[in-house]
């Protein structure tokens, strides 16, 4: 009796392992594919990637250049308490309403307190500012990235902690 228990599971395993096999080939074949996907994704990502650079940086000039019409910007008049009155309404600082026309923010307080009056160029860009609203302008200004003054802020914040290391470093 015992060569006969002995030589079922030999048939058991021998059964059993023919079927692991015919399993394992369909599961072979799906992973193989889904390697090969992967792999054609993984060179597909960086062109998108390159691409969606790409087109950002155009939305990014096109939105930082107003849009008017040559015509519509010489009938444009400028009216300093109009200014103040927008920026206002759309709960804009100067710096932000500055970089959604192209100038500086201390320029945009001088317009509004009457110090100053816009250039043909900055006017047209007043002009095309003023139709939008608040969620257009932020957008615009996601669109155009962080001012002058907050790049210049966050690289003398990496330079002081730098230093900081360093004379914590020397203390030691």
């Amino acid at each position: 009796m015992p060569n006969f228990a002995a030589v079922m599971k030999e048939e058991i395993r021998r059964l059993a392992r023919s079927e692991i096999r015919a399993h394992l080939r369909g599961l072979r074949r799906i992973v193989a594919q889904h390697r090969r996907d992967l792999a054609s994704l993984k060179r597909l990502a960086p062109r998108l990637e390159k691409s969606v650079a790409f087109l950002e940086g155009q939305e990014r000039s096109r939105v930082a250049e107003p849009q008017v019409s040559a015509k519509a910007a010489e009938k444009a008049r400028f009216s300093a308490k109009w200014l103040r009155a927008h920026r206002e309404r759309i709960r804009l600082s100067a710096e932000q309403y500055a970089r959604l026309v192209g100038v500086s923010g201390l320029s945009i307080y001088n317009w509004e307190l009457g110090k100053a009056k816009p250039r043909k160029e900055k006017l047209a860009a007043l002009f095309a500012v003023r139709g939008i609203g608040r969620r257009d302008a932020l957008k615009r200004l996601e669109l155009i990235g962080p001012g002058k003054k907050a790049v210049a802020r966050k690289a003398r914040k990496t330079r002081r902690k730098g230093g900081r290391r360093r004379k914590a470093a020397r203390r030691k």
